[in-house]
């Protein structure tokens, strides 16, 4: 079974991200900051692994998800707001255990420094593959997207994946890199 944790700032997608996975509303979305207030945890079923690529796993493994509260305010630097240290704290920890992580950015805000940091964390001190995704795509020019995507480059040292869960633009790329990423947890095992 392979742990999948998205996580993010307040309101960027998350939760709306899990129900698109899933097919059904497991998550409850609100166009509020803080909907989300601790972990949601759904089984995904299995994943097919596209034919083109090499997979170890025969063609599907299990799948969890893991939706997470908020952990920062989009538009400051501070903790989310309906978070406490010790529920702060409990999320990272969720996180941490997690095979993979998705890592989402709001297109119509930006990288929030806290999350930058935290990615670091995760990437760095418990070795996790991260997936960058750019969300909500839909609501900026495309050359924001590109400033975006350059930003992420150079501050985060790897390339992400635009989407827009409005349009399912970048869906079927995001699906192909967590069953790659899923390829390289299972043989860290």
């Amino acid at each position: 079974m392979i742990k999948v944790a998205i996580i993010g700032a307040e309101n960027v997608g998350k939760s709306t991200l899990m129900n698109a996975l899933i097919g059904g509303n497991v998550s409850e979305v609100e166009n509020l900051p803080g909907t989300t207030k601790g972990v949601i945890r759904r089984r995904f079923g299995k994943l097919k692994i596209p034919k083109s690529m090499k997979n170890p796993l025969g063609g599907a493994d299990e799948f969890v998800l893991i939706d997470t509260a908020g952990l920062f305010d989009p538009r400051h630097e501070l903790r989310g707001k309906v978070l406490s240290e010790e529920k702060f704290r409990e999320i990272v920890r969720e996180i941490a255990s997690a095979d993979v992580v998705i890592h989402m950015v709001d297109a119509t805000v930006g990288l929030h420094r806290g999350m930058e940091k935290l990615h670091h964390l995760l990437k760095f001190r418990y070795d996790k593959p991260i997936i960058v995704v750019i969300n909500k795509i839909d609501l900026v020019p495309s050359e924001r997207v590109e400033e975006l995507k350059g930003t992420i480059k150079k501050r985060l040292e790897q390339e992400a994946i635009p989407l827009s869960l409005a349009t399912f633009e970048g869906f079927n790329d995001l699906l192909k890199a967590i069953a790659y990423y899923a390829q390289y947890s299972t043989q860290k095992r």
